[in-house]
């Protein structure tokens, strides 16, 4: 089960009442991306996929929160309201490369919560298309890959997995590609100028500590 587009706009707009920042362009943009994409391949459902892009990012409603506690809340309230697939979504969209994202050895509980959902979870193509997404959408517009991996970086860091998932994100869009028979950027308005724009990273409002 999973809410109307106008459900899923709705719920956006009060999440980004709740919890205002850039996330909430993110998020329509992730769903414009997905649902633009998913009409151009035969089987996928344009609106589920819409929906789903609207509401990856769901679990920001809680506040100024970091990876693993945006994606349990996501999960959590998706749950509430019997979302399952916007909750599955809100599981695996932040981890490309699934349990292998979370190292066991170091993982808080949260984490290892996490990982074990995703080790019993294989990923579909709605579970792919949502991590190309938020790969090639910013609040201001759709980019290539190579410019989203950067901004990442410079508000994150790196990790050891990182070219890896870099990897894994091209092997994705490729998929897609064959799929579509075409180009994943050929669908997506103004990228070529989005894409040249350079607004400074994101940081938390002065004062707010991400938790």
């Amino acid at each position: 089960m999973i809410p109307t587009i106008p459900q899923a706009m709705e719920e956006l707009r009060l999440a980004g009442e709740m919890n205002p920042g850039p996330w909430v362009m993110h998020s329509v943009n992730v769903g414009e991306a997905a649902r633009r994409i998913a009409a151009r391949i035969e089987g996928m459902d344009a609106g589920k996929a819409c929906v789903l892009g609207l509401l990856h990012d769901i679990g920001r409603r809680v506040g100024v929160v970091n990876i693993t506690r945006h994606v349990l809340a996501g999960y959590e309230y998706a749950c509430q309201q019997r979302w399952d697939e916007v909750a599955r979504i809100c599981m695996t969209h932040s981890y490309i490369l699934m349990e292998r994202d979370i190292d066991e050895g170091s993982a808080s509980p949260e984490e290892q919560d996490i990982r074990r959902y995703l080790t019993a979870c294989q990923p579909d193509r709605y579970d792919l298309l949502i991590q190309l997404c938020d790969s090639i959408a910013t609040d201001y517009g759709f980019v290539i890959l190579e410019k989203r991996f950067v901004d990442v970086a410079r508000r994150y860091g790196i990790w050891p997995t990182t070219i890896e998932r870099w990897n894994r994100t091209f092997a994705i869009k490729e998929e897609f590609e064959a799929l579509m028979g075409c180009s994943v950027y050929d669908v997506l308005p103004d990228i070529g100028r989005t894409t040249l724009l350079s607004p400074p990273p994101w940081t938390p409002p002065k004062g707010a500590s991400i938790t």
